[in-house]
């Protein structure tokens, strides 16, 4: 009963979803959509499907560059549609950006 221990407040939060996207747009402030995929097998026919998601990011500092790639993490409502934060850039683009069809 006099068991006694401390947890720091990262220990004690649960655990936050992250995922891995490429910027897709960075003309908001302090905001940047990020396309991210997933695949997974397809339930009847089995074969791989990709599958993507466009997630809106905050970035305090404004330093994420379409065509990046990113590391987010899940955080409490920022706004009506913006639920994710930059943690970090794993992989800067190379400026050129794709052409949208």
């Amino acid at each position: 009963m006099a068991d006694t221990t401390t947890t720091t407040s990262e220990a004690a939060r649960a655990k936050r979803k992250e995922r891995v996207g490429e910027v897709i747009s960075n003309k908001m402030a302090k905001t940047i959509i990020v396309q991210v995929e997933r695949r997974f097998p397809h339930p009847k026919f089995k074969k791989v499907v990709t599958g993507y998601k466009k997630l809106y990011a905050h970035d305090e500092k404004s330093e994420a560059k379409v065509g990046d790639r990113v590391r987010l993490e899940e955080t409490r409502p920022l706004s009506k549609t913006k639920h994710w934060r930059l943690i970090e850039i794993v992989e800067r683009g190379t400026g050129v950006t794709p052409v949208a069809v």
